[in-house]
Formats: C-alpha cells, sequence, structure tokens
C-alpha cells in the first residue's frame, strides 16, 4: 500500500508530506481546494503525462515522492524489479517524479534513474486510479477482453503467454511470406542488390577479428620509438653490472645462506628466490621482445590502406568485421530464399499452416477459460448490480465469433471479440454497455467491476476520483459500502462530495485551502471521530452547521460503523 506521500511545489501545494493507512482514506474538501491535484501527483508517480503547468508558479522543479509497503514476496513488483535491475529491499518500492519548469521529467525507482515507460511499469502493478473519465473506458468495446482476462488471470496467464509466442512467430512468418511473394521486378531488383553486396564483401576476404588485430599492430608500429625505449630501458634497470637482478640474487644468497638457523627467514629466502628466477625469466623475455621489435614503414602502410578499406565496408554492412561477416551469411541465405522462391514458399506456406493449428489450438483454450469466466462473472455482476439498486439489469458477455469451429481470424488476444451487453430495464433486449447506459448506471457498473477486479489485480492502492458523482439516496449509500468493501482486499483512496461514502472513512482527511505571505496553498488535516461528524454535517447542508444535520451526521456515522463491523465479523 502507498504508506507515505510526499508533495513539493506542486500547483497549489507548496509542501505536503501525507502518512497514510490501510482501509479505506477519504478526501473531502471544499471544491478547488486542492484534492484531485492530490490524486494528479499520485498519477504522476504511477507514469502519467506530465506538464510545466504543474510546477508551483517561481518554483524551479515540482516533486513527488511515494513510499509503498509490499506485503507478499509473490507481488508481480520483485519480477519487473529484476527485469529492470532495481533493488527491492524491506518490502518497500519508493517512486519519485521530478518535473523541471523546463519541462524535463526526472523518474527514478528506489533511487535508480529510469525512464517514463519503466517507471509506468511499476506504478500499474501498484496503483490503480479510477475516475471519471475512465469509466467511459467501459464504453469501448476493445478494452472488455483485457477486462474479462482480468478477471480470470491466474487462469488465462500463462496459456496467453505461450499463445502470444506461437501467435508472433506466425506473424513474424507471413511477413516473410508477403515480402518473398511480391512481384517479379522488385525480386529482381531485390536479388541485383544483394549480389552486388555479396560480390563486394567477398573481394574484401574479410578474417574473423581482423580490424581488431590490425588496430592492436598500427598502433605498435605508430608508437614503436617509445615502446622500444620502454623496454629497453626496463631491460637495462634489470640486467647488467650493479644492476636490479644483480642486487636481487645478493639478497637471495644473503637469505640463502642463514635460512637453516630460523623458520621465518627460511619462508621468506623461499619467497625471495621464487621472485628473483621469475624476475630473471621476465628479463629474458623481454631481451628476446625487443630482438623481434621492429620498426616496417610498409607494413605500416599496408595495415592504413585495409583499415581504410574495412572503414569504407563497416559504413554500409555493419560496424565491425564480425557484424559484416554475419551480414554475408543473412545474404547468403536471402539470395537462395529468392532464387528458390517457389520452394521456400511452400516451405513456408507449410510452416504457417502447421503454427496457425498451434495458435489456433491456444486460442481455443483461451477461448474456454473466457467462456467460463464468463459465466462467473455474469453471475456475481449480477448479484452486484442488485446491492446497487439495478436489480432489474441483466449483465451478459458476447463472443464473437459465435461459432469459433468455423474459420477464425486470430489476433493478438486469440480469436476471441468480447462485448458487455447490458439491459437496465425489465423486458428490454441487451445491448452493448455505450448503446444503453447512462452516466450513472455506468459508474455503478464500472465500481461493480473494480470490486470483482480488485483481488484479481494485484494493487496495492485503488484511487477513486469522484466516481460517485450524480448519485445520492440509497444508490450513495450502496455505493459507498461497494467503496469500503474494495477496502478490505486494497488500500483506497477516495475524493468524493458525498456524506454516505465519507461516513465509511477508516481515515478521514480534510483537504483546505490557505493564504500565506499572499500565496495560496493546500493543507490537509487527519480528521479525528468529532470533526469527522462535523465534516459530515457540512456535507449534508452544503452550508453552516445546524443541529438537525449534526444529529443526521452522527446519526449516519453510526451506521456506518454498524455496518462495517458486520463486513470485518462476516470476512
Amino acid at each position: 500500500m502507498l504508506t507515505e506521500l510526499s508533495i513539493h511545489n506542486f500547483a497549489i501545494i507548496d509542501q505536503m508530506t501525507i502518512t497514510l493507512k490501510d482501509g479505506l482514506t477519504v478526501l473531502s474538501g471544499e471544491t478547488g481546494a486542492g484534492k484531485s491535484i492530490i490524486i494528479d501527483a499520485i498519477q504522476l508517480l504511477a507514469g502519467g503525462r506530465s506538464s510545466v503547468d504543474y510546477v508551483r508558479h517561481g518554483k524551479d522543479k515540482a516533486e513527488i515522492e511515494g513510499l509503498f509497503s509490499i506485503d507478499t514476496k509473490t507481488h508481480t513488483i520483485y519480477s519487473i524489479g529484476k527485469e529492470y535491475g532495481v533493488e527491492i529491499h524491506d518490502n518497500e518500492v519508493v517512486l519519485q517524479r521530478v518535473i523541471t519548469a523546463s519541462g524535463k521529467s526526472i523518474c527514478r525507482v528506489n533511487g535508480k534513474l529510469v525512464t517514463l515507460a519503466i517507471l509506468k511499469e511499476f506504478g500499474k502493478t501498484l496503483i490503480d486510479i479510477h475516475s471519471q473519465h475512465e469509466t467511459q473506458s467501459l464504453m469501448n468495446p476493445e478494452n472488455h477482453i483485457e477486462l474479462l482476462d482480468l478477471y480470470s488471470h491466474a487462469k488465462v496467464e500463462k496459456v496467453k503467454a505461450e499463445y502470444s509466442i506461437l501467435f508472433e512467430r506466425l506473424h513474424s512468418l507471413k511477413i516473410r511470406y508477403k515480402s518473398l511473394s511480391e512481384n517479379e521486378q522488385e525480386m529482381a531488383q531485390r536479388l541485383d542488390l544483394l549480389e552486388f553486396q555479396l560480390s563486394e564483401l567477398a573481394k574484401a576476404n574479410l578474417v574473423p577479428e581482423e580490424d581488431v588485430e590490425l588496430e592492436k599492430e598500427r598502433t605498435q608500429l605508430l608508437n614503436y620509438e617509445r615502446i622500444y625505449k620502454g623496454v629497453m630501458d626496463a631491460y637495462n634497470a634489470l640486467y647488467g653490472e650493479h644492476k636490479g637482478i644483480e642486487w636481487l640474487n645478493v639478497a637471495k644468497q644473503s637469505l640463502e645462506e642463514i635460512n637453516s638457523y630460523d623458520e621465518y627467514i627460511a619462508t621468506k629466502s623461499e619467497a625471495l628466490s621464487n621472485h628473483y628466477f621469475m624476475l630473471e625469466d621476465l628479463t629474458f623475455e623481454l631481451s628476446n621482445f625487443i630482438e623481434r621489435l621492429e620498426y616496417n614503414p610498409d607494413r605500416l602502410n599496408e595495415i592504413e590502406g585495409r583499415l581504410s578499406e574495412i572503414s569504407r565496408l563497416k559504413k554500409k554492412y555493419g560496424s565491425s568485421v564480425a557484424e559484416m561477416i554475419d551480414y554475408m551469411g543473412l545474404i547468403e541465405e536471402e539470395i537462395e530464399q529468392i532464387r528458390n522462391k517457389d520452394s521456400h514458399l511452400q516451405k513456408l506456406a507449410k510452416e504457417m499452416e502447421e503454427l496457425h493449428e498451434d495458435a489456433y489450438l491456444e486460442a481455443k483454450q483461451l477461448h474456454d477459460i473466457r467462456k467460463n469466466a464468463a459465466k462467473s462473472l455474469i453471475r456475481e455482476v449480477q448479484d452486484e448490480l442488485k446491492d446497487l439498486y439495478l436489480e432489474k439489469a441483466s449483465f451478459s458477455v458476447q463472443f464473437l465469433p459465435e461459432n469459433p469451429n468455423n474459420e477464425v481470424t486470430l489476433h493478438r488476444n486469440g480469436f476471441d471479440q468480447i462485448r458487455f451487453l447490458i439491459s437496465t430495464n425489465l423486458g428490454e433486449p441487451l445491448k452493448e454497455i455505450n448503446k444503453v447506459a447512462s452516466g450513472g448506471e455506468l459508474s455503478r457498473i464500472m465500481l461493480v467491476l473494480k470490486k470483482l477486479f480488485a483481488k484479481h489485480q494485484g494493487v496495492t492502492s485503488v484511487i477513486f476520483d469522484e466516481v460517485d458523482t450524480g448519485v445520492s439516496g440509497r444508490v450513495a449509500q450502496a455505493i459507498s459500502e461497494k467503496i469500503f468493501q474494495i477496502s478490505k482486499d486494497s488500500q483506497v483512496l477516495c475524493i468524493t462530495h458525498l456524506p454516505q461514502v465519507a461516513a465509511m472513512a477508516d481515515t478521514h482527511l480534510f483537504i483546505e485551502k490557505k493564504e500565506m505571505k499572499n500565496r495560496t496553498t493546500t493543507h490537509v488535516l487527519d480528521l479525528n471521530e468529532l470533526q469527522q461528524i462535523n465534516e459530515l454535517s457540512r456535507m449534508i447542508t452544503g452550508t453552516k452547521l445546524t443541529d438537525t444535520a449534526v444529529e443526521h451526521a452522527k446519526e449516519l456515522h453510526e451506521l456506518a460503523k454498524s455496518f462495517k463491523k458486520g463486513i470485518v465479523v462476516s470476512n
């Protein structure tokens, strides 16, 4: 869960640190106080799009940092950390985002600099933000298959991964087949180009690692004088009368004469003897190296010419001789394929047919898993909708094609096309959600799906940003109960204007604006029980507190406590 959130110089927030707890945390306050700004900050931690407008006026940068506690070693975050080389210690992950006034965005995970895309990979496993805008994603049928797969994640994940491998291979083969079966003129032009390239590379007679060895030899020839002088000076310092080897020999003989008297001297005498003979061998090797060393200007010119030729080829065929030799192999293979196009097309067609059959079997298995998951999802959604006073509603999952035994088209998710269908009124036919559901109904349907998916997603924090807009009365009470139920599986942060939802809070944070030194800034107050009742009263009346509103708030608070106690007991 998100245990601590630190925000600096972000919009109207000067400096703010919020310690968050498990369960349901409600954020309330007047419109414009900065509630959604806090959610915006969390969204940036999850890899959301940044803007220089977020940087507080007059400041160089905005900084957001979130500390997340992970309660299980099997959480997906560990595999993502391993993939991107981010170490996770003590079951904690720190996400950090810095936005400069110039528009630069800097991302870190546990102190390591990462790209925005990598930050997003971490963020989506930790945070799930649900806003009124996201509800619109339910309107798009293309998202329905992902939602269904999320519901059956444990069963579908492995099969989906295996199918994806087969699908990508099949897709690659189709591209090769299409390329090879292009018109004769293009193939002839391609063949001429490849044959020219192969001829040019073949004439060069490239040898593996040739460029590396030639570079070494050129370096030696260009620095001949320095090398000769350095080696000769080292040799002269070691060998000759009153030089290094002679003095070492004196020291060696001195210890050998007395090594029988003391164990320590014997040990050091042996060590010195070993070093002496090693240096003696080294001296002979230096002498031999000097004798072999010669300066050959003709060889240097030959090397320069060869390296120039290799450099010219590198610009066309690869950054090294090894890459160019590999490219030659690819050219030869493609030339052979073009010259024997018909036989290769037949071979590719057979491979595609076999791979399509394998991919279809995996897609069929995906289809069967989804069918079973859909039956379970329909039952659960129907039950949850009744709790949200949509008892006349009917929910279904449509599969296209209806009969997968007929010819199907494989795509990245198998061959299924999923459509969520609903009827909100008795006697009305099932239709696609985007054609029949109102805004309030969409919010309730999405809330139901969030509740059902919370235990499957594995995210540590679920955030609701005013998803209860446009509802009231018994529907508001039902929504508050659903949001609380979600908080039993994941930490929930919820911005709300509904007293029914606020009453369910385990922690109630009041967001307010204050003016200090001619600047507006946002502050957060963690409400105690009395303050919470007063805030509920304000939310009920919208104006000044009245005795009736306070009594109503107390009653609402007690009802919420009773409901929460019942949930805890039942769990």
